[in-house]
């Protein structure tokens, strides 16, 4: 029912009262504007209507025989040393999101004069650079050594080449392209590509309505004579080199080409986001849920034929018996709850684990839901960031929870602790690296304003609710244990050496480690190598096989501890279940020798740091669920068993 089609009032007045405020918030529904998630609606260009073409900032890539990636530095488009054509007026930043800046974006106008339909394979000119100077031309000739390639973006879309997989010998679009050529013989002496062509793909849903669905670029370097008109012919053309030693002028140049695609707006995304070896992703899979169900079923062996064993033997005991013998894990009953050492911190230690752990499921599923749409640049970094930030009162409640049950009292120092010291650490961490990367001249490099806006989100949002989360944990108070603490500690006798901490958290790190070995691969192309990640269903599938590989043998080496009469539980099941980031860790440092050759300090210093980071909060996040996990393991195991 709409406002068009109004009762008679008479008829109105002799309804409910309740049914009238139905009616009437039911007439006010056509009066109401409806909005949609940025990126998410098509724009409708007419025939003739002004496309923009937006620049990018320049990242390392792999092209061509350069197997490996050279540096890890940004440089913004409009950089006065690349000497690129600006437009009218000066460059205009485009509005960014955080994430966006947080990502390295930096999205300007361009020059370019583009309309729907129009100027169809005419060649023009996109400006004059009369002086490009030897320390100019060197710099960019630098850049083309390390496999720098430009950015565009045209309706959202990227500019791209069109690759073929070489596993799959499927086609499929390759975001960015070449700054220039240092292949065959211009291994010496790089050529820059000065003219483009450009392929605009177009979708017609309706008549007068048209669509863009695919930006396709083929760079080319024209030498010769720059100072005559445009000259769009690549073909038999001598190449641009840049000389070093004087100056010299460029000329750029393209072309733009327009082709109807039977693709839909809606699938245009469908040619970019292309899975690189989906069959690997699925061995991969396949073989870590073998290794978790094969693991689930050992421990499960283990743990209730020895536990059932135990426990029906503990329990058959006559308690009139004068003696009663106590053998394996129930020797230390009266020590498995005792306080381990530096309670505090393993309360703050976990309460983050869970504040990330959340953070990262919420972020899979909006993934997995397709809100995360390729096209709202940054909405990956932005969801995590309002994640991290509203999710401060689960890391204050637990922090605080485990705390009281851990016998501690200074709640206040807790709670502080808690809301500043990982985010303290992170921030220094990445304060550090930023300075390395200002040094750089990056574009990469965090503004002060967007750095205080951090700031502001955890001192406005994310301290706050971990203080509100610490009280309520606080308040719910310590967990009830099923036995009582003896008052005096007993002896541990010595174990064996695989028991060690640093060795049992090893041994155990190998097995969630391999369930996302393939994975981790895709996962570091992403972050390091300039490769868009988008195969979040897979992720989540490893990430549920870690999180079950975690718990199981973290459970198993803590029960192999208590049979060693090993109580000091606590800390060695955070450690065990942290285990795997040291793997990572080592895995990095392969992934730096094998897949990278970074040159420049500012390169090395910036791999390092965000690899420390990295390995960090995986270690918070398995030694959290280790920790969980064996929590529920010993509480459920003594709770079974009858002690006297």
């Amino acid at each position: 029912m709409t406002c068009s089609n109004r009762l008679a009032l008479p008829v109105i007045l002799s309804l409910p009262a309740m049914t009238r405020r139905v009616l009437a918030a039911l007439c006010l529904l056509p009066c109401i504007q409806s909005f949609y998630l940025p990126g998410a609606a098509p724009h409708n260009y007419a025939k003739g209507e002004a496309v923009d073409l937006f620049v990018n900032a320049l990242t390392p890539m792999r092209s061509g025989s350069h197997d490996k990636v050279q540096s890890l530095i940004n440089y913004d488009y409009y950089n006065p040393k690349l000497r690129f054509c600006q437009p009218e007026g000066g460059p205009e930043t485009q509005p960014e999101s955080l994430g966006s800046i947080l990502f390295g974006d930096r999205i300007f106008n361009s020059p370019f004069d583009i309309k729907m339909l129009q100027d169809n394979d005419t060649c023009k000119t996109l400006c004059y650079i009369p002086d490009v100077s030897g320390s100019e031309a060197k710099f960019i000739n630098d850049r083309i050594r390390e496999d720098y390639a430009i950015n565009w973006l045209v309706d959202g879309l990227p500019a791209a080449e069109m690759t073929r997989d070489n596993s799959t010998g499927e086609l499929f679009f390759d975001m960015g392209f070449n700054l220039g050529n240092n292949e065959g013989p211009f291994q010496n002496q790089p050529a820059l590509n000065n003219h483009y062509e450009v392929v605009l793909r177009y979708h017609q849903p309706s008549p007068g309505a048209y669509r863009v669905v695919g930006v396709l670029v083929w760079p080319a370097s024209i030498g010769g004579d720059q100072g005559p008109g445009p000259n769009c012919e690549a073909t038999g053309a001598r190449a641009l080199q840049l000389n070093e030693d004087q100056i010299q002028p460029v000329r750029y140049t393209y072309r733009v080409s327009w082709n109807q695609s039977d693709t839909p707006w809606a699938t245009r995304w469908d040619n970019y986001l292309h899975v690189f070896d989906p069959r690997i992703h699925w061995i991969s899979l396949i073989n870590s849920f073998v290794v978790v169900v094969l693991l689930c079923v050992m421990v499960s062996m283990v743990l209730f034929r020895n536990v059932s064993r135990d426990i029906h033997r503990y329990n058959a005991i006559d308690v009139s018996e004068d003696v009663q013998e106590d053998w394996g894990w129930k020797l230390v009953h009266g020590e498995v709850f005792r306080p381990p050492k530096n309670p505090m911190l393993l309360a703050i230690l976990v309460g983050n684990g869970t504040q990330i752990a959340s953070m990262v499921v919420i972020t899979l599923i909006f993934a997995l839901m397709g809100f995360l749409s390729p096209s709202s640049r940054g909405s990956l970094a932005n969801v995590m960031m309002i994640c991290w930030s509203c999710f401060g009162s689960i890391s204050g409640y637990f922090s605080g929870r485990v705390y009281a049950s851990l016998g501690g009292t200074n709640r206040r120092k807790n709670a502080f602790l808690t809301a500043t010291l990982l985010p303290t650490f992170v921030f220094a961490v990445i304060f550090i690296l930023n300075l390395f990367l200002l040094s750089a001249g990056s574009s990469g490099s965090v503004p002060f304003g967007t750095l205080v806006s951090i700031i502001l989100l955890w001192f406005g949002i994310s301290a706050p609710l971990s203080a509100i989360g610490s009280y309520f944990g606080s308040k719910h108070g310590a967990v009830q244990y099923p036995v009582r603490v003896n008052p005096i500690p007993r002896q541990i006798p010595p174990g064996p050496k695989y028991l060690k901490p640093w060795a049992a958290a090893l041994l155990s790190g190998v097995l969630p480690f391999g369930a996302a070995f393939v994975e981790l691969y895709y996962v570091f192309s992403s972050l390091f190598a300039s490769r868009a990640y988008y195969a979040f269903g897979f992720l989540t599938l490893t990430a549920g096989a870690i999180t079950m590989t975690t718990a199981t043998i973290t459970i198993l080496f803590v029960y192999f501890l208590l049979c060693a009469e090993e109580y000091r539980w606590h800390w060695r099941s955070f450690l065990i279940g942290g285990g795997s980031a040291f793997w990572v860790m080592a895995y990095g440092l392969y992934y730096w020798v094998s897949q990278l050759r970074l040159e420049s300090l500012q390169s090395v210093v910036l791999y390092l740091g965000y690899l420390l980071l990295l390995s960090i909060l995986v270690f918070l996040v398995t030694g959290t669920i280790g920790f969980f996990a064996s929590y529920w393991a010993v509480q459920k195991l003594y709770t079974a068993v009858r002690i006297d």
